[in-house]
């Protein structure tokens, strides 16, 4: 169930020794379902090797986030997300956010900036407590404010995401210079505070949001120096993460049901991205050109032959995934950011 709430080919490339040899050993690590220990629970992620995976070539590394609800297999129980990426090189690993207790299964969340208080960035709800229904979970009993909290607080995500990393180092050969992000619904969500937070920013080489926003409030940019390009797709039918009007600067509000949360609009954390990345914001967003009919992308960045470093693109959908374009888009972008050279 999706809710509001609800990733190089180097083998080409001859890379000197200490780039690889550093904290890389033989992999241990085979393509499947794995667990590991992070602050006494134990933790569930799926990995996806691309073909010829070899300790001798760091592979560059996706991370995928799932929705609200969803687990390790949300994108990778699809061959054509594997293959795709595989064939491009990168390494896929989908880690299975936390639920409400143990076991870990029902409900299972990523935590951002607000979901967990309730609070937005302003310090009010981050939603209409009068209308929309209680979701707190029960980890979160001494940090929610408000009602309108609705993610997990058994653990720390970020630090989790960064524990997780360091883990993946130790099984496989990881290009530390080339590690994405991407999320889905509530893991988009959580893709924007790993690269808005300065303690995890610092990892990632560009991230994409599939229908997720930041909730209203935190329209903060990268949590680091330098470029930090960012893909954000959102449905333009969507009532649970509403995208807004293009140009609209303020927040949005769900109208799924009863549900009545507020998130940042597309315009107005894309505005702020390109700010940080020195782009004009002055005037309008200009369209740019895709291979996918199925969507309408624009940026305040759009230069040259590459997609923008922030590119704000939206179709005609509700709250999906849409991965047979969507995914293909996503990886175009990460190849040219920094990411796959492909054979």
């Amino acid at each position: 169930m999706i809710r509001p709430f609800l990733l190089c080919v180097l083998c080409a490339v001859s890379l000197p020794a200490a780039v690889w040899a550093s904290g890389c050993t033989q992999p241990s690590q085979a393509t499947g379902t794995h667990e590991f220990t992070f602050e006494d629970v134990t933790r569930t992620y799926r990995l996806s090797l691309p073909p010829g995976a070899s300790a001798m070539q760091p592979v560059p590394l996706i991370m995928v986030f799932h929705g609200w609800g969803g687990d390790e297999s949300e994108f990778l129980q699809f061959d054509p997300v594997i293959e795709a990426a595989g064939q491009r090189g990168y390494a896929l690993v989908a880690p299975r956010g936390l639920g409400d207790g143990e076991p870990d299964r029902h409900n299972s969340s990523w935590t951002f900036s607000g979901s967990d208080t309730g609070l937005d960035g302003n310090g009010g709800p981050i939603c209409n407590a009068e209308i929309t229904p209680d979701y707190r979970y029960s980890s979160c009993a001494g940090t929610a404010a408000n009602s309108c909290s609705w993610t997990q607080c058994q653990q720390d995500d970020v630090a989790f995401t960064l524990a997780l990393l360091e883990h993946l180092n130790e099984q496989i050969c990881v290009d530390q210079q080339r590690i994405f992000a991407v999320g889905g619904s509530n893991g988009g969500m959580f893709a924007w505070e790993l690269a808005q937070n300065p303690v995890s920013a610092g990892k990632l080489r560009a991230f994409a949001s599939l229908i997720g926003l930041p909730h209203r409030g935190y329209r903060s940019g990268p949590g680091r120096e330098g470029d930090l390009p960012v893909l954000l797709i959102t449905g333009q039918q969507d009532p649970t993460v509403p995208p807004g009007e293009w140009g609209d600067m303020g927040f949005t509000t769900t109208s799924n049901g009863n549900d009545r949360f507020y998130y940042e609009s597309a315009s107005a954390i894309t505005s702020k991205w390109a700010q940080a990345h020195d782009c004009d914001v002055s005037g309008v967003a200009e369209t740019v050109s895709t291979p996918w009919d199925q969507v309408e992308c624009r940026s305040f960045c759009a230069t040259g032959s590459d997609l923008p470093q922030v590119l704000d693109c939206r179709a005609e959908m509700g709250h999906t995934y849409e991965l047979d374009w969507a995914w293909p888009l996503v990886l175009q972008f990460f190849d040219d950011h920094g990411g796959a050279v492909q054979p």
